[in-house]
């Protein structure tokens, strides 16, 4: 009725974000009993210029006009921002008589910007403060550019939620980075599916690093028009693909990737001890444990770097003299856990010279994989799990140290604190049937953590892969 014509992506997102139970409650304005939302937290993460706007007003129309909410703030970071949001549904109304014929008043002052019906309906637009909006009791919170939100300010909105039957609140904005800390708590509940109440949409790329091959098919390239559709729902629409191309040629990478693929630096909100229990890790902790040497007896190295290469880890694995796997992050006077990458390869092919292990293990599709060709240059022996053995080395290491019930412990470690802190702040994510160890979501650097999983895989292939000892042969008179 009003003009507002939705994209079909639009469309899905409202139809998401507004599905109901089949509880009710009772609508004072409509006089009617009414199904209450599913979701009372909507997240929704899209670059500029898609119809996001559009879509809140939307949301904003059918408060006022089809929910029968009594009161909608929209909050904005911005004055200039909210002050647009305010003028553009204003028009809206203004523009379709059957809408203007409800309105009781506007406010247009500085800073009290707000619709009024006849039925005592308002829709009120604030500039965020740690103290804005205390005092209203809303159905429906807009806390449009999510991504600079801090929690002060959540805290003097939220509970203006707490009064009403059925309130929902919206986050929405772009790409977020690592000050987002209230959008990244959002964002990471989505991603755990721990939150049933929540409905969270984003629309961005997995992009490929400068150390992806060019056959790369774990990530998407950035120059790629799908990779504009994947990050874009207005792409075709409102969107031109030459616009995009433009925009990639005049911004850098990073910026490219944030402000239009949806490439966020998010902050991790990890719960520490999210896998392995505290009082379990520290139980398998064994400072007198010893790696056996000598002839027979197997050692396997591996490396793992973060996904933003800013710390490298080299782990080790071999057998104690108690028959437990013994895995430790290798080192001397420092331990093997150092900033940045070039020092990886040499000390890496000095370990090889020094120790004589059976292998390193590197998985060759993690930032670690750069180092592969110029090992095997070195004549260094370097194996890599696929993604099931990869999978499969994440179980194994996690019933090594929580065995299943009537099973025994098979993994003691010496209490290093980069492997423990690594511990501590790992999460998992699921890998098809199995899981693996979420490098991305997990709230510190884990790379310790995964170059002693692989180490320890490695072990046990070498172990496997290795010929049994022949029987004697005796022959007697």
């Amino acid at each position: 009725m009003a003009g507002l014509n939705l994209d079909p992506w639009q469309v899905w997102t409202m139809e998401q974000a507004c599905a109901l139970t089949d509880q009710t409650f009772y609508n004072d304005f409509t006089g009617q009993w009414q199904r209450k939302w599913a979701a009372f937290e909507v997240g929704l993460v899209v670059s500029r210029q898609n119809g996001k706007g559009s879509l809140l007003e939307a949301r904003e129309l059918a408060g006022l006009f089809l929910f029968g909410e009594r009161l909608i703030i929209h909050s904005a970071h911005q004055f200039d921002t909210s002050k647009e949001a305010f003028a553009r549904i204003l028009m809206l109304i203004e523009q379709t008589p059957d809408l203007e014929a409800e309105v009781k008043r506007i406010s247009r002052s500085h800073g009290e910007e707000g619709i009024e019906l006849k039925s005592g309906q308002r829709l009120r637009f604030r500039t965020r403060t740690k103290g804005g909006g205390r005092g209203f009791t809303g159905d429906c919170l807009i806390l449009d550019e999510a991504m600079i939100l801090d929690s002060g300010q959540v805290g003097a909105l939220m509970p203006t939620l707490s009064a009403r039957p059925n309130p929902q609140l919206w986050y929405t904005g772009s790409a977020g980075d690592k000050d987002s800390t209230q959008l990244g708590r959002v964002r990471s509940r989505a991603m755990k599916h721990s939150d049933h109440r929540l409905f969270y949409a984003e629309w961005s790329i997995d992009a490929c690093t400068d150390f992806c091959l060019a056959t790369c098919t774990d990530h998407d390239e950035p120059t790629a028009i799908e990779s504009y559709a994947r990050a874009n729902p207005g792409l075709g629409i409102r969107i031109s693909v030459e616009h995009v191309q433009s925009e990639q040629r005049s911004m850098d990478p990073e910026t490219f990737g944030r402000e239009r693929l949806g490439v966020g630096d998010w902050p991790v909100d990890g719960a520490q001890w999210a896998v392995i229990g505290e009082d379990t890790w520290t139980a398998r902790e064994d400072e007198n444990s010893i790696m056996l040497e000598g002839a027979g007896e197997i050692l396997t190295l591996a490396v793992d770097t973060s996904p933003n290469r800013a710390f490298s880890t080299i782990g080790a694995c071999g057998k104690n003299p108690d028959d437990m796997l013994h895995v430790e992050i290798t080192g001397y006077d420092t331990y093997d856990n150092r900033p940045g990458t070039q020092w990886v390869v040499p000390r890496v092919i000095e370990l090889w010279n020094a120790l004589k292990p059976d292998a390193v293990v590197i998985d060759k599709v993690s930032q670690a994989g750069a180092f592969i060709a110029e090992l095997e240059e070195a004549d260094v022996k370097v194996v890599s799990p696929n993604t099931y053995e990869y999978a499969q080395s994440c179980g194994e290491f996690y019933s090594g140290i929580v065995p299943r019930k009537g099973e025994t412990p098979s993994i003691v470690h010496i209490g290093q604190v980069p492997l423990t802190n690594a511990v501590a702040g790992a999460d998992k994510r699921d890998l098809a049937d199995k899981w693996a160890w979420d490098k991305k979501n997990s709230s510190s650097d884990i790379s310790p953590l995964v170059a002693v999983t692989l180490a320890a895989w490695g072990y046990r292939k070498v172990l496997h892969e290795r010929p049994a000892a022949a029987t004697p042969w005796v022959h007697r008179r």
